[in-house]
């Protein structure tokens, strides 16, 4: 069957407008495909801003969209705020938002409630509605819901371990979308810088290290305190839950001291004797936030996200 003239027209002029702008014509789909994901590619991005959700104190949280100017439609990636879920918001991790959307990737990344708001499981319940809001979302804006997937740095990588292991825990599940009631808050795999897979040991080094803000916000974030043993990725895998686990990659830095190399390779090992597929990879000499400064190593830490979720996404396709 022949395209439509006016769709065939639609898609010729797209082609045109990514050779004009320098990008490669070989990873433009033909028309009606799904673009398959190059790591390698180049595509202009158009950023803007949407609300979320409004919290019940009043603040309406903004979701940030990175959009790759293409055919498409394109893979879609979450990305969740770090800031020792104390502050920050959803351009802490740009640098990293930008770089993976420029490789043909839909990139969105929220607002989550802070501990001077809420408790946990507050953000987590922000971004498991986060998870189900882009899958009702993502067409729109060019994206492949079915290829989802998330993006978590520090206490967002914490946040993010616990959608991973816990997608359809009633408590994480609470903020309803009434638009799309039936979507869940599983997804295609996890990618993470430094996260916090351990909060409780995180919340030890601190005192230990004399990292008053480190320790107050732990305390203001888990409340009661108790809290910190229930939201605590390592000791959820250590109490043997029954959980979901996604592949997940953890960068981390060697000379971190917010979270330590030795209780993340813990947390790796102890992720694949559950039967996950976890990639390590340690960056020697870095610091916790070594992303957020431009340099070979995070240079090198957009590549490895990319390589891993290119694997992802092809091992979906084979």
């Amino acid at each position: 069957m022949r395209a439509h003239p006016k769709g065939r027209r639609t898609f010729l002029q797209k082609i045109t407008a990514l050779g004009a702008a320098g990008l490669p014509l070989a990873a433009a789909p033909a028309l009606g495909a799904k673009s398959p994901y190059d790591p390698a590619a180049r595509f202009a991005v158009k950023v803007s801003e949407v609300p979320l959700r409004r919290t019940p104190g009043g603040r309406e949280l903004i979701a940030r969209i990175y959009q790759p100017e293409g055919a498409g439609p394109f893979p879609v990636l979450l990305d969740l705020q770090g800031g020792g879920w104390t502050r920050k918001d959803r351009t802490a991790n740009e640098p990293m938002d930008r770089a993976i959307a420029g490789s043909g990737m839909l990139v969105v990344a929220v607002d989550l409630r802070l501990s001077g708001e809420a408790p946990y499981p507050a953000s987590v319940q922000d971004a498991n509605y986060g998870v189900r809001w882009l899958k009702w979302k993502a067409a729109g804006w060019n994206g492949d819901a079915s290829t989802l997937g998330v993006l978590g740095s520090s206490s967002g990588g914490h946040i993010g371990l616990l959608l991973a292991l816990r997608p359809r825990d009633a408590r994480y599940n609470e903020i309803k979308l009434a638009a799309a009631p039936k979507l869940d808050a599983t997804f295609s795999y996890l990618a993470t810088r430094a996260p916090v897979s351990d909060p409780y040991a995180r919340h030890l080094i601190a005192e230990r290290l004399k990292k008053e803000e480190l320790a107050k916000g732990s305390k203001a974030y888990f409340t009661p305190w108790e809290n910190v043993h229930d939201g605590n990725p390592q000791e959820i895998l250590d109490r043997r839950e029954k959980v979901t686990l996604p592949p997940l990659l953890i960068m981390q830095g060697g000379a971190d001291d917010h979270v330590i190399p030795a209780n993340q390779k813990k947390f790796a090992d102890a992720y694949r004797a559950a039967g996950g597929q976890c990639q390590l990879e340690i960056f020697e000499g870095a610091e916790h936030e070594w992303t957020a400064n431009p340099g070979p190593d995070t240079d090198r830490s957009h590549e490895v996200v990319k390589a891993f979720i290119a694997r992802q996404l092809a091992g979906r396709a084979a």
